[in-house]
């Protein structure tokens, strides 16, 4: 087995990303979410998958927003799976509890997107999740990383930066 290569996709190195689609956005994308029996432990906590599954709900709307079907894409053989997770635990949720959910695009460079994501209180006074997440344009059929963000992807986000300045 040592001698067999395993044909897995890869992340391509650096370089070999275009800098010149990088992209900054500024605005948060706000995600109501409450806290059902289905997302606690026994003792009615929010199990920490929770939050990771209600930060994927906001990114997905949030790209929905900005005109970006994630059903779509994946009809047209796109996918955007996460390649990196850093989340920071601050506070618990408890049963019965609401939060905001607060995720934005933090930078798109070459065919990876960057989010960052807050969960908060909805006074904002208590934060509770700290995360940002990294996802990279698939190609499904191949199983490879795209050379480019599909065109529909793109023109959404170049929507988004002409209307920033």
């Amino acid at each position: 087995m040592p001698d067999q290569q395993v044909n897995q996709p890869q992340l391509p190195p650096i370089t070999a990303i275009d800098k010149a689609t990088r992209t900054v956005f500024e605005n948060w994308f706000q995600y109501p979410v409450r806290v059902q029996p289905h997302h606690t432990d026994y003792g009615g906590i929010a199990w920490h998958g929770s939050y990771i599954t209600w930060m994927e709900e906001a990114r997905v709307e949030c790209l929905r927003s900005i005109g970006i079907d994630f059903a779509e894409l994946v009809a047209l053989g796109c996918d955007l799976p996460v390649v990196e997770l850093s989340i920071r635990y601050h506070r618990s949720l408890q049963l019965g509890m609401s939060a905001i959910v607060r995720t934005r695009m933090t930078e798109v460079s070459g065919v990876r997107i960057n989010w960052d994501y807050t969960i908060v209180s909805n006074d904002g006074q208590e934060l509770y999740v700290t995360a940002q997440v990294t996802l990279v344009a698939l190609d499904r059929e191949r199983g490879k990383i795209m050379r480019q963000l599909p065109p529909t992807v793109k023109d959404a986000l170049a929507r988004i930066a002409s209307a920033k300045k």
